[in-house]
């Protein structure tokens, strides 16, 4: 196979997809709770996200960012308007949005380190891996960009001081285990960053776009950062970051200080409004929180689940036999998509259209593994 050895795939492939489910070469389907790992938050070719794109595509695809296009513009004074922000510099993933964010607050504060979590996870390019303090990930390709400080979460806002450029922070952190961040840390963060004048980004690739029964998983904290990057949910399933800025770093960069190609392009642009139209909706939210509740509650009656965390519809359970193991016969013996973040972690992140119905059919499917 000529593909790239980066990925230990599944012996699967598939071939369609529709809301909660996708449909392999064989014509077998598969209840997905992963979402493409919470890209497809509105499901699999949600019909309103196909008709925008496939419209744009027909007028137009791409013309660079030296020109201005009309959804591109759109959705930014959508995403600042509904948020902190005053701008928006857009990318193609969370991990090009997170380097934005380092370059942001750099040139804030020459010099300044970034302070990020321990078990943290911000991309894998180079400067978003330097922020990921994981051995595994890492070691390979040391040395890494310097000026980033690995801490303990609790242990943040001890450690800001007046040589701190900004804090780098998951409100909960996915790919660790969906960790979820306390009110009083972040807003202990948010004080140490006021006192000496260091910013405070938030990571909400993964929060981002609904997935925690909020539009964004900083409203349900109240505390605002100075920045926050998004992906994954925000295009509908098409790949678009955002770095979304608040005032005090609304006018740090200048023309020149970053950039990209494809970046916010006309058609991302197009399914990324129609999906802020869809889930910025408070009954749909509504529906997010009560659809996580009920997840919840179904897992914790599993034998095999030990406790059950998260918000909304970004789940984890402990388990007390092996995670990966019991991934993998969900996919092969009961054809449900999940995935474990380590050893007793699973991770649900289902559609966020997903119904009452399906919820209980995906745990049903763990039932039948008779563990």
């Amino acid at each position: 196979m000529s593909l790239a050895n980066t990925y230990a795939r599944y012996p699967v492939e598939f071939v369609s997809g529709e809301g909660a489910w996708l449909t392999d070469a064989k014509g077998e389907r598969y209840l997905d709770f992963l979402s493409g790992i919470a890209v497809n938050n509105l499901g699999h070719c949600h019909p309103r996200v196909v008709a925008a794109v496939q419209e744009q595509v027909g007028r137009l695809m791409h013309v660079s960012n030296l020109f201005y296009t009309e959804p591109n513009v759109r959705l930014a004074e959508r995403l600042s308007a509904r948020s902190f922000g005053e701008r928006v510099f857009f990318c193609n993933s969370g991990a090009e949005a997170n380097e934005a964010a380092i370059k942001l607050v750099r040139k804030h504060r020459p010099r300044g380190d970034v302070i990020v979590a321990l078990n943290a996870f911000h991309g894998r390019t180079y400067g978003a891996l330097s922020a990921t303090p994981q051995e595994a990930k890492q070691a390979p390709f040391a040395p890494l960009v310097p000026g980033f400080r690995a801490i303990e979460a609790a242990d943040i806002p001890a450690a800001v001081d007046a040589d701190t450029a900004a804090v780098l922070i998951e409100p909960i952190q996915g790919e660790s285990g969906v960790n979820v961040m306390s009110a009083e840390l972040l807003a202990s963060i948010r004080a140490a960053c006021d006192a000496v004048g260091a910013a405070l980004v938030f990571d909400e690739v993964q929060t981002g776009m609904g997935r925690t029964g909020s539009l964004w998983a900083y409203e349900q904290l109240g505390v605002e950062p100075d920045a926050m990057t998004l992906a994954k949910g925000l295009g509908g399933g098409l790949p678009i970051g955002a770095l979304v800025i608040g005032p005090e770093l609304a006018d740090v960069f200048v023309p020149g200080d970053h950039g990209s190609t494809f970046a916010g392009g006309p058609v991302v642009s197009a399914a990324a409004n129609v999906a802020l139209d869809v889930i910025d909706d408070e009954a749909f939210l509504t529906q997010v929180r009560d659809s996580g509740e009920r997840l919840a509650e179904k897992l914790r009656e599993l034998p095999f689940v030990a406790s059950v965390r998260g918000r909304g519809l970004m789940v984890a359970a402990e388990v007390t036999t092996e995670a990966p193991a019991l991934a993998t016969r969900a996919l092969t013996e009961q054809r449900l998509i999940i995935n474990a973040t380590g050893a007793t972690t699973l991770r649900f992140l289902p559609p966020l259209i997903v119904s009452a119905e399906e919820i209980d059919d995906a745990v049903d499917r763990l039932k039948k593994l008779d563990i």
